[in-house]
C-alpha cells in the first residue's frame, strides 16, 4: 500500500464538500483549528453552494474535487461532511495526477465511497476520521480531533478499549478496510466494491432500521465479504430504529449472528463512526488487532 506524505507546518490542505451541503459557520471552527496546527486552509470554490440537499451540482462538486486532487501543493483533502452524494461523482474523477502526488483523503460516512474506490484501484492509504461538521468550537480539543492530528502528522496511533460481552477473542493482522455499512452495501457489484479477503473489516452505521442492518449483513455474507476476514471491528451503531412489531435483536446481535460460524476476532462499540468518539483509522494500513483481556488495535 502507498502512504501519502505526512503533513508538516506550512502545508496546504483543502476543505471540500463532495456530498451534502454545509455552511461557512459549520466549517469555520475547523478552519481555525487547522490554522492553529500551522496549516494553510484552502476552500473549494463551490464548498458552500447549495443544490437542494447537495453542496452544489454534481458538476460543481466534481470540479472542486478534481482541482484539489490535481493540485500538487495540496497535501490533504478534508471532506467537510458526509450525507449523500459522493457516489454521483466518483466515476468521473481522474486520479492520474493524484497518484503522481498522493495526498490524504479524510472523512467518514458517505466518504466511504472515496475510501473504497481508492483502496480498490490505487492501493493508497486514506483516513476514516472526524470531519469539520463535527468540530464545533467547544469540542476542538476532543480525542477524535487529536487522533486526526496525530494521523495527519505521522504520530503513533494505537487504541485500546475494554472488552465487551459480545466481543469474540482472538488476534489477526491485515490491511484495514471498510467504513459505513450502508455505503459498503450500496457499492456491491460496482467497480468501487472492496475485496475483504484476508483483511480487517471496519463497519459502522447510523439511523438505520434494524431489519435494514440484517438485510445488509446477509448480503455481505452471501457475497463472501465476511467469510475470510482476519478480524471484524464494529464501530458505533448509532440511533437505530425499529418497526411497530420489533425486529427482536439489536444491531450488535444481528452482526453476531451473521458472523457466528467464522473464527476471527470481533469487537463491538469501537470508538469509530457516528458516535461520541470517532478515532482516526488509517484505511489501507496493515494493523494488528487483538481481542483478549482488552481490545487492542495498533497501526
Amino acid at each position: 500500500m502507498i502512504q501519502p506524505p505526512f503533513l508538516k507546518k506550512g502545508d496546504k490542505i483543502a476543505i471540500l464538500a463532495p456530498a451534502r451541503s454545509i455552511s461557512f459557520d459549520e466549517v469555520h471552527p475547523a478552519m481555525k483549528l487547522f490554522q492553529r496546527w500551522g496549516l494553510e486552509v484552502i476552500l473549494g470554490s463551490y464548498v458552500f453552494n447549495i443544490d437542494n440537499q447537495f453542496a452544489g451540482t454534481d458538476a460543481q462538486r466534481l470540479k472542486d474535487f478534481q482541482l484539489m486532487l490535481d493540485d500538487a501543493s495540496i497535501r490533504a483533502v478534508i471532506c467537510a461532511r458526509g450525507g449523500y452524494g459522493s457516489v454521483r461523482i466518483i466515476d468521473k474523477l481522474d486520479f492520474t495526477r493524484f497518484m503522481k502526488n498522493p495526498k490524504w483523503i479524510v472523512g467518514y460516512s458517505d466518504i466511504t465511497v472515496m475510501h473504497s474506490h481508492i483502496h480498490r484501484h490505487f492501493g493508497l492509504e486514506t483516513l476514516h476520521a472526524t470531519m469539520p461538521v463535527n468540530m464545533p468550537a467547544n469540542r476542538l480539543g476532543n480525542k477524535s480531533v487529536e487522533s486526526l492530528r496525530k494521523a495527519l502528522f505521522g504520530e503513533e496511533l494505537a487504541y485500546a478499549k475494554r472488552i465487551g460481552p459480545l466481543d469474540r477473542s482472538g488476534s489477526g493482522e491485515g490491511f484495514l478496510v471498510g467504513g459505513n455499512l450502508s455505503i459498503l452495501y450500496s457499492l456491491m457489484g460496482s467497480h468501487s466494491q472492496i475485496d475483504t479477503k484476508g483483511k480487517i473489516l471496519l463497519l459502522e452505521d447510523v439511523d438505520e432500521y434494524l431489519y435494514h442492518i440484517d438485510r445488509m449483513m446477509m448480503n455481505l455474507k452471501r457475497a463472501g465479504m465476511l467469510k475470510e476476514l482476519k478480524g471484524l471491528i464494529v464501530g458505533s451503531m448509532q440511533d437505530m430504529k425499529d418497526n411497530t412489531i420489533p425486529f427482536g435483536k439489536t444491531a450488535s446481535q444481528i452482526i453476531v449472528g451473521a458472523v457466528k460460524e467464522y473464527k476471527y476476532p470481533v469487537c463491538f462499540d469501537f470508538p469509530a463512526g457516528h458516535g461520541p468518539e470517532n478515532m482516526a483509522m488509517i484505511l489501507g494500513r496493515r494493523v494488528k488487532f487483538i481481542v483478549d483481556e482488552e481490545v487492542e488495535l495498533g497501526f
